[in-house]
Formats: structure tokens, C-alpha cells, sequence
């Protein structure tokens, strides 16, 4: 996609360092220079103010990643890209079919309806629940990992979607400020919302979850 666009050598785009590797590795093997910009809390996805932070002569393109079901802001970047003349480029997740996917935004707002102690996701229109993606903040008592330890110690499945943002890969280390990325990868943990699941399932998550809120300060 992106050598299709014209994008090699000399050039910038513009990504995230929330997720994998795979989308900077990309920008290398074009010939260009992956720049990192920050995410919206929300979202996960690029924040348009934290891309036009870092818009420079040499950039070329910028490669929106929609996450976890949630619909990055294109308007607003392509509204950018249109003033200092770079592509906006977007990679979707793979879809579940409807019925599949209204389960799960069916089974997202039964947890966001009876969890506490944890973020739950702010959902926001079109949202499918590819991951269903709540907030564990540490607040200097059991952080997400101690929480989410705790959870499938009670038969839960839970895991950390994003471990280490990709500026802070050996091979992408970059010294940039990102402190919505840093916390994001902090404190995010994704809880099960399959399709497949049973009203008892669910039980089981809310159960587990909020048997640990105790243990955590309020999140809001």
C-alpha cells in the first residue's frame, strides 16, 4: 500500500506505537522513516492534535490503525493530510459477521452495565468490541498485571493487548513523549466478549472482576 502511494525514501509517515510492530516494519521496507504520534484515550487510535504535532516538509503519509473495534477520527486527518498534502492511509480489523458482532456489543454493555473498580470502554458510536478493553489503573496499589493474575487465577481469560509500545522496541526506540500510549499500555487488559459466550460466562467475569475491586481506588 504504501509503495503503491509513492512512499520511499526521504520520506516520514506518521503511526502509531500503540500496537505491534508490524505497521512501523512497513514504513522501513518502503524506504521511509516511521514517526510515532500519540493515541486518543478513548480510542486507541492516533489522536489528529498529537499528528499535527509532528507533520513536517517530509512527511508523506499517515497510517491509521482502527483499534479493538473503535473508529479513528479520519475526518479530522484527512482534513490534515488536505492542508499539508500527505496521504491518509487506513488498516481495519477483520470484521466478525453482524450477528456475531451484535452479540458481542450485546455482551460489552452487560459488563460495562455491573464492572467495577476497572475503565470500562467508552464504546461511542459504531463501536463492534473486537476487543473489549477496560483500564486497570495501579494508583500505587495491585497494578493490571497483579489484577489480571488475580482474574484468571478464577478461571477467567483475560490478556494485555498492547505489552510494549513499538517506541519503546529496541529496534524503534525513539526518545518522544507519548504519555497516552505509556498509559495506555500501563493499564489496559482485555476481558472476553466472544460471541460464544453465556449469560453464565459473563457472570463469571463480573464476578471476578468486581470480587477485586476492593482492592483498587476508584477509576473516575
Amino acid at each position: 500500500m504504501l509503495r503503491a502511494a509513492g512512499v520511499g525514501t526521504g520520506d516520514e509517515v506518521v503511526v502509531p506505537a500503540y500496537g505491534n510492530a508490524e505497521i512501523a516494519e512497513a514504513v522501513v521496507r518502503a524506504g521511509a522513516l516511521p514517526v510515532f504520534a500519540d493515541i486518543e484515550p478513548a480510542t486507541y487510535c492516533l489522536d489528529p492534535d498529537a499528528v499535527a504535532a509532528v507533520v513536517t516538509p517530509r512527511t508523506a503519509a499517515v497510517i491509521v490503525v482502527h483499534r479493538f473495534g473503535s473508529q479513528a477520527d479520519v475526518r479530522r486527518l484527512r482534513d490534515l493530510g488536505s492542508r499539508h498534502g500527505f496521504l491518509v492511509l487506513e488498516q481495519g480489523e477483520s470484521e466478525a459477521p453482524y450477528e456475531g458482532m451484535e452479540r458481542r456489543r450485546a455482551h460489552a454493555a452487560y459488563l460495562s452495565g455491573r464492572l467495577s473498580g476497572v475503565m470500562t470502554p467508552d464504546g461511542g458510536e459504531g463501536h463492534s468490541y473486537q476487543q473489549y478493553v477496560v483500564r486497570v489503573p495501579g494508583n500505587g496499589r495491585p497494578d493490571r498485571d497483579a489484577f489480571a493474575r488475580a482474574v484468571r487465577a478464577k478461571g477467567v481469560n483475560c490478556w494485555v493487548p498492547v505489552k510494549t509500545p513499538v517506541h519503546r522496541l529496541p529496534q524503534f526506540r525513539r526518545d518522544v513523549c507519548l504519555p497516552e500510549t505509556e498509559r495506555a499500555a500501563d493499564e489496559t487488559l482485555a476481558l472476553p466478549v466472544d460471541a460464544s459466550m453465556s449469560r453464565r460466562d459473563l457472570q463469571r467475569v463480573v464476578s471476578a472482576c468486581n470480587a477485586l475491586g476492593g482492592l483498587l481506588q476508584p477509576a473516575f
